[in-house]
C-alpha cells in the first residue's frame, strides 16, 4: 500500500482492492471491497476511484463510485471493508460488474469533499434519486449518532431503480418513496413531497445526491421552504483527483464572485445556492459570462472606445458518464459518480 500526500486532508491512499461480494439489487449490483487503510480515512459522502478493464485494456481513466458503506478493521485478523453500488450502463462498469469474488482491482480513495455535518440537533432530509441514494445511508447513520432527527425521500423511475427503499427505515425517523410509473410509493418525483417532508419534520437542511435535474429542483424547493441544501453533484470525472479539469463547474463564492471549480476536489458536495444552475442547459454547461477568469473575445467588430464583450465558453458537464451518484468518468455509456 502507498501513501499519497494530498494538498488538503483527509489523506488519500492507493491499493489493490480485492472483491469480497457481489450481488445485484434491482437494476444495480452491490460490490464489496477489502480495500486496506480506506475505511480509516473516509467520511459520508465522498467516492473512491477504480480501474476498470483489466491490465489489457484501452479504457486509461478511472470510474468513480460514491461510498455506501465502510467498515475499519477491528483487528489484525480483519479487513478493512468497504460498499459501492454500481449500474452497468457501459464497458467500464459491465466489466466491473462481471468480476468474480477474489478479483483484484486497482483503487484510490477516498476522494472529494464530504457532506458537512451540522454542529446542532437539527431535523434533516435526505433526498436520493435512484442509485444516488447510496451514499445518503452512510450519511444518515453518522447524523443520527448527532442526535439530528433523518427523514429520507427516495426516488426513481420504477421500483426496480429504486435504491435502499427495503432497508430505509432502519436508518431513518422517516421514509418516502415516490417513483415515475407508481410501481411503488407516490406516483411522481421526489420534489413533489419533499417540501411537505421539510414542513412536516421542521428540517433546516436537505442533503441530496442523484441527477443534476433533480438536485436543481430539491434546491428550489428547500429555499422555498426555508432549509439550505447540501447536494452531491453528478459531473463527469475522467481522472477523480483534479488533474484533468473535465468536471469543472460554475459555482459562487461567499465573496459572490463565480468561479469554475473542480466536482472532484472541491466537490462533489456543494451548497446548492452556490452553484450556477443557468449555467446548465440539455446536458451541457456553459462557462457564465461574469466568471472570473472568462475568456474575453470581441462580439463584433471593436471600434474606437468599445469594449470587448465576454464570451460563453461550453464545458461537457453531465456528459459520458453519469454519479452519487455513483459511477463517473470517460466512457459515453457509463453514468457519473455514482
Amino acid at each position: 500500500m502507498s501513501r499519497v500526500s494530498p494538498r488538503t486532508e483527509p489523506s488519500v491512499v492507493h491499493v489493490a482492492a480485492r472483491l469480497v461480494a457481489t450481488r445485484p439489487v434491482g437494476d444495480f449490483q452491490y460490490m464489496t471491497f477489502a480495500a486496506p487503510g480506506v475505511p480509516d480515512l473516509a467520511r459520508p459522502g465522498q467516492f473512491v476511484g477504480i480501474t476498470v478493464g483489466g491490465p489489457t485494456s484501452g479504457a486509461l481513466l478511472r470510474r468513480s463510485f460514491s461510498l455506501h458503506a465502510v467498515s475499519p478493521a477491528a483487528d489484525r485478523s480483519e479487513e478493512d471493508i468497504l460498499d459501492i453500488v454500481v449500474a452497468a450502463n457501459g464497458p467500464g462498469t459491465q466489466w466491473l460488474v462481471a468480476q468474480d469474488v477474489g478479483a483484484v482491482v486497482d483503487l484510490v480513495g477516498p476522494l472529494g469533499r464530504a457532506f458537512p455535518l451540522p454542529r446542532e440537533r437539527v431535523a434533516c432530509v435526505l433526498v436520493g434519486g435512484g442509485y444516488g441514494s447510496a451514499p445518503l445511508f452512510w450519511l444518515a447513520s453518522a447524523l443520527r449518532d448527532r442526535g439530528c432527527r433523518v427523514e429520507l425521500v427516495l426516488g426513481g423511475a420504477s421500483w426496480e431503480r429504486l435504491f435502499g427503499a427495503d432497508k430505509a427505515e432502519r436508518y431513518a425517523d422517516g421514509v418516502t418513496i415516490t417513483t415515475d410509473d407508481g410501481s411503488r410509493g407516490h406516483q411522481g418525483r421526489v420534489t413533489d413531497v419533499l417540501g411537505d417532508v421539510i414542513d412536516g419534520s421542521g428540517a433546516s437542511v436537505v442533503y441530496a445526491c442523484g441527477p443534476m435535474g433533480m438536485l436543481e429542483a430539491v434546491t428550489s424547493v428547500a429555499a422555498d421552504h426555508g432549509a439550505v441544501a447540501q447536494v452531491a453533484v453528478e459531473e463527469s470525472m475522467a481522472c477523480g483527483v483534479g488533474v484533468c479539469m473535465t468536471c469543472v463547474m460554475p459555482v459562487r463564492g461567499s465573496d459572490g464572485v463565480t468561479r469554475m471549480v473542480r466536482s472532484c476536489v472541491e466537490g462533489p458536495v456543494f451548497r446548492g445556492d452556490r452553484i450556477r444552475w443557468d449555467a446548465f442547459e440539455q446536458g451541457w454547461c456553459r462557462v457564465p459570462d461574469d466568471t472570473l477568469g472568462a475568456p474575453i473575445v470581441p462580439a463584433a467588430p471593436v471600434g474606437a472606445g468599445d469594449r470587448p464583450a465576454r464570451a460563453s465558453a461550453p464545458v461537457e458537464a453531465d456528459a459520458p458518464e453519469q454519479a452519487a451518484s455513483a459511477e463517473s468518468g470517460p466512457d459515453a455509456s457509463d453514468e457519473g459518480a455514482q
